[in-house]
């Protein structure tokens, strides 16, 4: 494709710097820049903001917690550095990933605290969602599918491919757990996750 799948400069991972380093390290950054931008204009931090800055972190902490697994990912191993995934990860993470908390500065709102521990609990609860349909998918592929999936052997589909060089290789495709729910349901657990920090700007404007 004309762009490396693994760049180094001198010893220097690139992609591990530009998808974890800068993009995932500046987002709580900036996300605790703005609640400071909103108590300098309101005098306060909003319960919303809070709110909305307590998922991401909660987010971005289970991403370098889990960061080992992240590696497993497209991301790493398929996708090339080049300018859509740099941009994508020094640019449109740190961006358009707290948008809704940089929208929350100057629009602060009152949730109340029925509604702030209802969404954090939504939140929470889709994040584990996420995490534990990942961690089914790589602890299955780690134990040749032996591992237990909700109490019991999984069900899975040994998949054999071809190459591009003309090797013959097998993968395990996990059909039980939370993959037997949907196809993906981390990406489930991550868009309602998202849906929940970007609540709390309400629909006024």
């Amino acid at each position: 494709w004309g762009v490396e799948l693994y760049p180094t400069i001198f010893g220097f991972h690139v992609k591990q710097f530009t998808n974890c380093r800068f993009g995932m390290m500046s987002w709580p950054i900036i996300l605790l820049s703005y609640a400071a931008k909103q108590k300098e204009v309101y005098g306060y931090v909003s319960d919303s903001m809070m709110v909305s800055i307590f998922l991401q972190f909660i987010y971005v902490a289970t991403f370098f917690y889990y960061e080992e697994g992240y590696f497993f990912t497209m991301d790493i191993q398929h996708d090339r550095a080049g300018f859509y995934l740099c941009w994508g990860c020094l640019l449109w993470v740190p961006c358009v990933y707290t948008s809704p908390s940089m929208y929350l500065v100057y629009h602060p709102n009152n949730l109340g605290m029925y509604v702030s521990i209802g969404l954090i609990l939504m939140g929470l609860a889709c994040f584990w969602m996420k995490t534990n349909a990942n961690r089914q998918r790589i602890n299955v592929r780690e134990s040749n599918g032996e591992y237990p999936i909700w109490g019991r052997k999984p069900q899975i589909i040994r998949a054999k491919y071809t190459t591009e060089k003309g090797e013959t290789k097998e993968n395990i495709l996990l059909v039980d757990g939370w993959w037997a729910v949907a196809t993906h349901s981390h990406y489930l657990g991550e868009i309602f996750g998202a849906l929940c920090w970007s609540i709390p700007g309400l629909f006024s404007h």
